[in-house]
């Protein structure tokens, strides 16, 4: 019987169970719940009738249900929901090893080339994550190609052997028979369900005047990215409009827009974010354009937007606890559902941390267009005018180890601390992919000339998805402190109750220094 079995990752069955009665939409992502008389596996606010307790098990992920020979429910979708938030939590090499995966490192350079990045051996590492996730590096990338595919099928005009490159199958055959293991379906009936669900979108071209607005020009993809909810939209969009630089981002009224360079290709993205429907304990969904050279990156363009979003976040549990913590209780209160705006990518956030040292934001922004007008590179022609003042990438860490710190818009010891960034970056002594160890990324920061523990910490935040950091030494914190009849210098006790979550309540009092983004025009 299920329950003979001891459960993966040392999940407990009658907690497991009782959770997945209450139908309480927080636990989503953190199990799943296997029911052996049907032979399918649901997300735990599944609103089919529960099942008796005998007939039923439950799994750490959905590759593990998979492995085990369950098929997704039809009803529930339960891969569709965000990523466990204790991946954010815990800096393991569980929750390394999957944002690797999910960035496509498997499909690119195999487990081999997954256990390298993460300093295991295959076989090692394929038992690290069997006794965490219940399935190894091979499944757990089965698992993302087949969801990623459901998502193009649902909401694409793709033909069909499109989306099975796009997701990652190596073969149409693959993608055909992994589909209909999963889903019990094939893929001309996911692709029938999205339409009769509405998330189909046949307008893929785009009919706001933005795809296509060249001869050549790349077509878009419309997807969608899953967070639970509360999600507070707006105010990312503030940050990211606050932050952006000229030539590689641009905000058109609640769409944030920007160049990316991906394995296969560069990229244009655009994200809608005006105010996410839904209330604790929910699920909802943020659309997105993106303009591909290489269908290929689908999956990497997605995780990085996942990244970027701060989407496997768990809001509810995060305002659960700072609600209650000194100084940011009262802010939590205003605005739930803040996010930790994360990075799409890592070199690129160092760079901009250090360019930005000592400055205004103002002043930041227009020393890094500078830069990118000068040495990054153009778009390609396909992606040229497909958003409106998007026209360069951001230039590579290769690109920025051979400037001459005499000639860049800044100080001296500014422009050779960027230089040496540059060549850490490019030579592989600092790695700031989010399969990395924080700690020794930290230390090989600090230990670059020009970067100090405000700049590191930044970059482990944004970069590397560290949801507990604090810079207490930032100036526009000290400043909203002050303004809120609090000291400057954030008392230890103080400090020590935000934890885990001390990013969030960073960006809870930064959040009050962001002006509004005014998001009542239509973007491109």
């Amino acid at each position: 019987m299920p329950t003979d079995r001891p459960a993966p990752s040392g999940l407990d069955p009658e907690a497991c169970y009782r959770a997945a009665s209450s139908r309480d939409g927080r636990f989503d992502g953190m199990f799943f719940t296997a029911v052996h008389t049907t032979g399918i596996y649901c997300r735990p606010s599944c609103p089919a009738r529960t099942p008796t307790y005998r007939n039923v098990s439950f799994h750490p992920s959905a590759a593990s249900a998979q492995r085990a020979g369950f098929r997704a429910c039809k009803r529930c979708l339960p891969d569709a929901v965000p990523g466990s938030p204790g991946w954010d939590v815990a800096a393991d090499v569980a929750g390394r090893a999957m944002r690797l995966i999910g960035d496509g490192v498997v499909d690119r350079e195999g487990v081999g080339g997954l256990a390298a990045a993460l300093g295991y051996t295959p076989r090692h590492l394929a038992r690290l994550l069997d006794a965490e996730l219940g399935a190894g590096p091979l499944a757990l990338a089965r698992a993302r190609r087949a969801r990623t595919a459901r998502v193009l099928l649902e909401t694409t005009d793709l033909a069909v052997t499109d989306v099975a490159f796009a997701a990652g199958f190596s073969s149409v055959r693959q993608f055909h028979a992994t589909v209909r293991e999963v889903y019990a379906a094939t893929p001309g009936e996911l692709r029938g369900r999205g339409r009769a669900h509405g998330t189909h979108r046949a307008d893929t071209a785009g009919t706001d005047g933005t795809a296509g607005a060249a001869a050549g020009a790349v077509e878009p993809l419309r997807l969608r990215v899953t967070v639970r909810t509360p999600y507070a939209a707006p105010e990312l969009l503030g940050f990211l409009d606050a932050h952006l630089v000229p030539g590689v981002e641009v905000v058109h009224g609640a769409t944030y827009a920007r160049t990316l360079r991906l394995p296969h290709g560069d990229a244009v993205l655009a994200v809608d974010l005006h105010p996410v429907p839904g209330g604790p304990g929910g699920v909802a969904e943020v659309p997105l354009r993106v303009w591909l050279t290489d269908l290929r990156d689908t999956t990497a363009a997605l995780e990085r937007v996942r990244r970027l979003l701060d989407a496997d976040a768990d809001p509810v549990a995060t305002d659960t606890h700072l609600g209650a913590a000194p100084v940011v209780d009262d802010l939590v209160r205003l605005t739930p559902g803040l996010r930790v705006p994360g990075a799409v990518d890592g070199a690129e956030v160092a760079a901009r941390a250090v360019v930005g040292q000592q400055v205004s934001l103002a002043g930041a922004r227009t020393v890094t267009g500078r830069i990118v007008a000068a040495h990054g590179r153009e778009l390609p022609a396909g992606l040229r005018g497909v958003v409106p003042g998007l026209t360069h990438l951001f230039p590579d860490p290769g690109a920025l180890a051979g400037l001459d710190p005499e000639e860049l818009p800044m100080p001296r010891a500014r422009g050779r601390a960027l230089v040496a960034l540059g060549g850490a970056l490019a030579g592989g002594e600092v790695r700031l992919d989010r399969g990395a160890e924080r700690a020794a990324v930290r230390a090989a920061l600090l230990a670059l000339p020009g970067i100090g523990p405000w700049t590191a910490d930044y970059v482990a935040m944004r970069a590397l998805g560290d949801p507990d950091v604090f810079l207490p030494t930032d100036v526009g914190v000290r400043r909203v402190l002050l303004a809120r009849g609090h000291p400057a210098v954030v008392p230890a006790d103080v400090e020590a109750a935000w934890r885990p979550w001390r990013s969030s309540a960073l960006l809870h009092l930064w959040n009050t220094l962001m002006p509004p983004v005014h998001a009542g025009q239509e973007g491109p």
